[in-house]
């Protein structure tokens, strides 16, 4: 099952492009009550601070693996269909490029978005605030 995700994720990152959202779309969205889903690690949130009022929801471990079934047991208590409109983003928008195709082309979420660039350089670069993580 593993392996078959892994080139799910890898096949759905080359060819599908999410729907990216810049920081005032973001900003437009968290005040209409949109999801915000960060999906990096602990020690990430540590050091850079998280957007604040984002639901905090590691995918990936830092050696790259991950429990798909357990990640979406915790997903589906902030998703509750696949019609609601959710933002996810990670560091650089390369893992929630992974995670957002996969949960888009493979589940059939239909209003999945990322946050352009991350939020390191779509966030922290373009002069943006976090919150720290406690």
């Amino acid at each position: 099952m593993k392996i078959l995700l892994s080139l799910l994720f890898l096949v759905g990152s080359l060819f599908a492009q999410l729907k990216e959202v810049d920081n005032n779309q973001l900003l437009q969205m968290k005040e209409k009550g949109v999801v915000v889903i960060d999906i990096r690690r602990a020690e990430e949130w540590k050091s850079t601070g998280i957007i604040e009022d984002s639901k905090l929801l590691t995918f990936f471990d830092k050696y790259g693996r991950y429990d798909v079934n357990q990640w979406l047991s915790d997903f589906s208590k902030l998703v509750k269909s696949k019609d609601t409109t959710f933002v996810i983003y990670c560091a650089h928008a390369n893992r929630t490029k992974v995670v957002g195709n996969f949960l888009e082309k493979e589940l059939g979420f239909k209003n999945v978005y990322e946050l352009k660039g991350g939020i390191n350089y779509g966030w922290i670069q373009k002069g943006m605030k976090t919150v720290e993580y406690k």
